[in-house]
């Protein structure tokens, strides 16, 4: 059987090298490196991607080995449809690993030809490292190695010209403007000139975003006959929805700098990504959390198992339309399509998106997605929500853990062990908390911590307390399904 690069002509080698990369793994391949394919293709840019691996461990060796090209299978719902479309990837140039060869990376910093940086480094990825130094080779932080690329370019552009766009795709608030801060507390830090920030300033240009697509990466168990579909053996395939978002937000005439957007319509250039990301946080993000940890205590394991069960179907879209979109500041009709779009993709057959995935730290997720929501209803309406209120109950359910060999666990009505993964503080405080009383107890101490809601004390906020104990009373008497079904009108 043929390889995945031996499928596509060369001649797509020769496109000049415009943008560096940050990043290899699953999430920018089948995101920003599929859309320059697009755009290559369609006739938008002229240009190709060279690749930097961002730690000492990565898989740079593997994406060369097949020749930087790979295969993107899309999968999922449009419009209640079933979408499947496959694409060979040809955008990348290159891989740079700067561990083995530093140089090469300083190389393109020198390159006439680059005009856009892109990363995608993890949350963690933006922050601080203390004692890194500009002779490192490299930095130990993305923040660092960037800020010695850019003062290598600043100084072989003799501090005129040498554009850059800085597009970093983190999920953090001001992903740009934080990054910017770190590469100006570097060159502060390293005492670098004066005319490097005046370059910085003028030349290189930062964008805040919104990226937006689930990518579950390489279809473990299915790729003998995937291959056996497309005809040929590839090693880094991925597998991704058919939904796309990229909202940018810069300057217009930033945008011909990477101008994707002409072949991908869904890349937004914007003078605030805010709402894009307050549509996302509020009803995709907001309804993840409130529906994950209760739809596994009653026994799903999947997102689409819980689209397949009536109750936490009509749960999901009650949530939605009738208290996550009354309070979020958007207008309603961005807010409804984006809702419906939501429900498509939850709908996905092809996607085996597991609740133990979402409910990784699941107390700062509900603080930071879903609590906006039952207490902006609380302040409009003067009522606290049954769904958003329960799914805080839910959450509390969810973490009746104990410890064990250093991990704590939860048990399924039906039995079930499960791992539950949050900070130390967290876990170790629901443990404490179930170990001592009942549901009241639980609920009132919950609501006291003020440590989990931003410094609120949730005990204050009226009738709160009376409608979260009662659900949790509710569930741990009749069961989940039961008091999701008496919610929505079984």
């Amino acid at each position: 059987m043929k390889t995945v690069d031996q499928m596509v002509e060369a001649s797509y080698s020769g496109r000049p090298e415009r943008v560096l990369q940050f990043g290899e793994g699953n999430f920018l391949r089948a995101f920003v490196d599929w859309m320059i394919d697009k755009a290559n293709q369609q006739g938008a840019f002229d240009g190709s991607v060279v690749v930097c691996q961002p730690i000492p461990q990565g898989a740079t060796k593997q994406l060369a080995a097949q020749g930087c090209v790979y295969t993107v299978i899309v999968r999922g719902r449009e419009s209640g449809k079933e979408v499947v479309d496959t694409r060979i990837v040809t955008s990348i140039s290159r891989c740079v690993n700067p561990y083995e060869d530093y140089e090469a990376l300083l190389q393109i910093a020198r390159s006439p030809d680059l005009q856009v940086v892109v990363s995608n480094t993890t949350e963690a990825g933006i922050a601080y490292h203390a004692g890194a130094r500009l002779s490192d080779r490299p930095a130990v932080s993305y923040p660092a190695k960037l800020t010695a690329f850019l003062y290598e370019r600043y100084k072989a552009f003799e501090g005129k010209g040498g554009e850059l766009l800085v597009i970093p795709c983190e999920l953090i608030d001001n992903n740009g403007k934080n990054l910017h801060a770190l590469v100006r507390r570097y060159a502060a830090e390293w005492e670098l000139e004066g005319a490097f920030l005046q370059w910085l300033a003028e030349y290189v240009h930062f964008t805040n975003t919104l990226v937006d697509r689930l990518v579950t990466g390489f279809p473990k168990g299915e790729e003998e006959a995937l291959e056996a579909q497309l005809g040929y053996k590839d090693n880094l395939m991925v597998v991704c929805e058919p939904y796309h978002l990229f909202a940018i937000e810069g300057k217009q005439e930033w945008a011909g700098l990477l101008p994707i957007h002409k072949a991908v319509p869904t890349v937004v250039w914007t003078d605030d990504v805010s709402p894009y990301k307050l549509t996302k946080v509020r009803i995709l993000n907001g309804s993840h959390t409130a529906s994950a940890l209760a739809g596994y205590l009653a026994g799903n394991e999947t997102v689409l198992e819980v689209m397949a069960n009536p109750g936490f179907r009509r749960y999901i879209h009650k949530l939605i339309y009738d208290e996550i979109i009354p309070v979020t500041d958007v207008p309603k009709a961005e807010l409804d399509a984006f809702a419906k779009e939501v429900e498509d993709r939850y709908d996905n057959p092809f996607l085996k998106h597991r609740l133990l995935d979402i409910s990784l730290n699941s107390c700062a997720k509900f603080n930071a997605r879903c609590l906006p929501t039952l207490l902006g209803n609380v302040e409009k309406n003067g009522i606290v929500p049954p769904l958003m209120s329960f799914a805080l109950a839910g959450l509390i359910a969810f973490y009746n853990i104990r410890k064990e060999d250093e991990q704590y666990y939860g048990t399924r009505p039906d039995g079930t062990r499960y791992r539950v993964v949050d900070d130390d503080a967290v876990l170790a405080f629901f443990a404490d908390q179930w170990s001592r009383g009942g549901p009241d107890r639980i609920v009132h101490s919950t609501l006291a911590n003020q440590s989990f809601w931003s410094g609120k004390d949730l005990t204050g906020c009226p009738g709160l307390e009376a409608a979260v104990a009662g659900h949790l009373q509710a569930i741990l008497t009749q069961g989940v399904q039961s008091r999701i079904d008496d919610l929505t009108g079984a």
